[in-house]
């Protein structure tokens, strides 16, 4: 049976979501334009505030926060469905694209909010696309650690407080994520993920 997933309003989330036997969902940057923009509308249209996401060719990652607790399940909803009929055109496919329902733990310690950030936005790091976060377009660290600007994206208080200001918050951030996610972490949040489990300190 899959683990019973819980949704709170005005408390992020980590979701994952991949490809049917962990297939390709993104083939070139057209397709993670318009997922981009869908992602963009849905989470606008069902009431989702995006404050981190990370596109693998296979899998994508985001960290957002809804409104109430139907939020998410209507913005993935309508997300999965936008994209997998764009996809399934544009590539002359049929069938389903994602492997099951989508992954999404509840992030309850405040801790583990800039941790999940960290390890979505250095996951290309860690999959050897990219040797820093910085060299990696699609994901939402340029804009934290960089200032590049990027509409889809809400701000949150515990990345605010990382400085007075926005550079200061920029600086701030690029330095913590020169660092890879600790094991400990790292398994933390992957084993949450992975049951739909609450994220929080042990």
């Amino acid at each position: 049976m899959a683990p019973r997933r819980f949704f709170v309003e005005g408390i992020s989330h980590h979701v994952r979501h991949r490809g049917n036997n962990r297939g390709t969902i993104f083939q070139d940057d057209e397709d993670r334009i318009v997922f981009l923009a869908a992602l963009g509308r849905s989470c606008a249209r069902c009431g989702v505030r995006l404050h981190a996401y990370g596109l693998m060719d296979n899998h994508f990652h985001l960290q957002v926060t809804p409104f109430d607790d139907q939020s998410l399940p209507r913005m993935m909803q309508r997300l999965g469905r936008t994209y997998v009929r764009y996809y399934n055109r544009r590539h002359q496919r049929t069938g389903t694209l994602w492997e099951g329902r989508y992954w999404a733990s509840i992030i309850l310690d405040a801790r583990y909010w800039l941790t999940c950030m960290r390890y979505i936005e250095r996951n290309p790091v860690a999959a050897k696309m990219v040797e820093t976060p910085e060299e990696y377009t699609w994901s939402s660290h340029r804009h934290h650690a960089l200032g590049q600007r990027n509409e889809l994206l809400s701000s949150h208080p515990l990345y605010d407080a990382l400085g007075a200001t926005p550079a200061q918050r920029r600086v701030g951030w690029a330095s913590l994520c020169s660092e890879p996610v600790s094991a400990v972490d790292l398994a933390l949040i992957r084993d949450a993920i992975r049951r739909s489990a609450p994220l929080h300190r042990p």
